[in-house]
């Protein structure tokens, strides 16, 4: 099957990000992809709490997942939005990191709220405490495509081996990691995680990612690590999108991950042994 990951530049204004996020969907289904997925935080990457409140959405108002639905539902697609930032129907002043999946009848086949909160010192100048804006989720989630089961993620989650290997027990034969990747831990760590994960569970891997420069004002900027990836269930990376916006097409054999099970049968052995003191 033929998949686009979208690799994008997602700004503070969700209306100039639905405009290019359309545009790009719309170049990835007359390329003939069957799914499509973009990167986490797709609809705003803002500078702060307060700008978040002011631009985002509760999700059955928000009028970003309402184009995308109807886009996939006109060119007959599955769309994954990596992440939609939406307001929480729980937490009062907080957000959800949410990542949908959507049918090509327009309808969300599921929903995944970010479990592990990227609350990191990268270094004396770059801190992030995820936690203080978003609500984080309990569940994990493997939704069924007309094509594979899916295992949904996001972004710091690929981090925890033990999310994904629960989702592949499930019976997930792909594993979207949809990502906002600092610069410095992506350059260490993006790559070996990806390759690690896809490895460790015999399952595709699509990463769709942000990239470059999203916001640069009163002292503080953001910037992430782009390179979306598709690895296959051997470790192979068959694409790395480099640092540039595009749509960039990927064609899978989904047989590969029964083949690489049945080569390594890791996932389905128990590991015996007494925990260390």
């Amino acid at each position: 099957m033929r998949i686009a990951l979208l690799q994008l530049t997602s700004s503070e204004d969700p209306a100039e990000n639905l405009r290019t996020v359309e545009d790009m969907v719309l170049e990835a289904a007359r390329g003939g992809a069957e799914f499509v997925l973009t990167p986490e935080v797709t609809n705003c990457i803002a500078s702060s709490r307060k700008d978040l409140a002011r631009k985002l959405s509760y999700e059955a108002e928000d009028p970003f997942l309402e184009r995308m639905r109807s886009l996939s539902k006109e060119h007959d697609i599955w769309l994954l939005l990596g992440s939609l930032g939406v307001k929480s129907e729980t937490v009062q002043d907080k957000f959800a990191n949410r990542s949908f999946l959507i049918g090509p009848d327009g309808e969300i086949a599921a929903r995944y709220d970010k479990i592990h909160m990227f609350d990191v010192d990268i270094s004396e100048t770059e801190t992030y405490r995820e936690s203080k804006t978003y609500e984080r989720g309990n569940k994990a989630i493997v939704a069924q495509a007309s094509f594979a089961k899916v295992g949904m993620s996001v972004c710091y989650d690929v981090r925890f081996p033990h999310l994904y290997r629960s989702l592949a027990q499930a019976g997930a034969e792909i594993l979207t990691i949809p990502a906002a990747f600092a610069v410095p831990t992506g350059q260490a760590h993006w790559e070996p995680l990806l390759r690690a994960r896809a490895i460790e569970n015999g399952a595709f891997v699509l990463a769709p990612a942000q990239t470059g420069l999203h916001y640069e004002k009163d002292g503080k900027e953001r910037r992430t690590y782009g390179h979306s990836m598709v690895i296959d269930p051997w470790g192979k990376v068959l694409l790395d999108a480099g640092e540039e916006q595009g749509v960039h097409f990927v064609d899978i054999e989904l047989s590969a991950v029964s083949e690489g099970r049945s080569r390594v049968g890791s996932l389905t052995q128990l590991s015996e042994f007494e925990s260390p003191k």
